[in-house]
């Protein structure tokens, strides 16, 4: 499909698709036409934009998402990909607790006043 189509479906603009190709994120491949530009974008990707979409709401960066879609892409295994997500898990656990921690001294340092 043309990244019109892409956008229209998945409800992702244009530039966001462009910005997810040039940072490895999604492909496409040159259509047909030796005439003009156009990409074509194979299905595979409404599915990855729908992820992407989840994935950056809910905070996680590009870089995330790269080593993520690059451990997927490069094996067959998906324990990989598994224990990539695992390992960003226990990553975003160890960060809430240190925030919870500041937050903790803040609130503490406020009442000793």
């Amino acid at each position: 499909m043309r990244i019109g189509e892409l956008a229209d479906k998945s409800g992702v603009s244009r530039d966001t698709i462009r910005f997810y190709e040039r940072n490895g994120l999604i492909s496409s491949t040159t259509g047909e036409s030796d005439t003009n530009n156009y990409r074509d974008y194979p299905d595979h990707n409404l599915e990855l934009l729908g992820f992407f979409t989840k994935a950056r709401d809910a905070g996680m960066s590009i870089a995330d998402l790269r080593d993520i879609i690059e451990t997927m892409n490069g094996s067959c295994d998906r324990s990989e990909a598994a224990q990539v997500i695992r390992n960003k898990i226990d990553d975003l656990k160890t960060r809430a607790d240190q925030i919870a921690r500041v937050v903790t001294f803040l609130e503490q340092s406020l009442e000793s006043r």
